[in-house]
């Protein structure tokens, strides 16, 4: 039985975009597995899935193995680093200016660098307070700006 739970674990994840527990739980239960949360945590351990970025400040579950390339992260480490770290995001063309507490924006911009983005991002420049992201277009850097303004805590 955990065998066939495992084989459908991985192919729900290769089918569907899952990010949470309660969603796979959610799942399995449709598909006719009769599972609670602790077992669900404990297959994610045991299948050794990681969450992935899927673009859109979006992750996934995939297996480790699969991750390959793939960019492996904690979405909360991301979120809390960013909202204890910016303090406002804005663009003017091409660039996207991330606003940092004094010290911070080495951190923030290492970790944004780690990211992977469905926007074209060109490169970064970091400074003490302020980190510069240079996008391939305008419409990218409105975007990333939209996208990343929802990781600013509101003061």
């Amino acid at each position: 039985m955990k065998g066939e739970r495992h084989n459908k674990i991985l192919e729900l994840i290769q089918q569907h975009a899952i990010d949470r527990q309660e969603d796979l739980l959610r799942y399995l239960k449709d598909a006719g597995f009769q599972v609670t949360q602790a077992t669900v945590s404990r297959d994610i351990r045991e299948l050794h899935l990681v969450k992935v970025a899927a673009g859109g400040g979006q992750y996934r579950y995939v297996s480790a193995a699969a991750a390959g390339s793939q960019q492996v992260h904690s979405p909360g480490r991301f979120e809390m680093i960013f909202r204890e770290s910016v303090l406002k995001i804005d663009y003017a063309g091409h660039t996207v200016l991330v606003k940092c507490f004094s010290g911070m924006a080495n951190a923030a911009c290492e970790l944004f660098d780690s990211m992977k983005w469905e926007e074209e991002v060109v490169g970064t420049l970091s400074g003490d307070d302020t980190f510069l992201i240079l996008m391939r277009t305008e419409a990218d850097a409105q975007h990333l700006c939209q996208t990343l303004s929802q990781y600013v805590a509101k003061r």
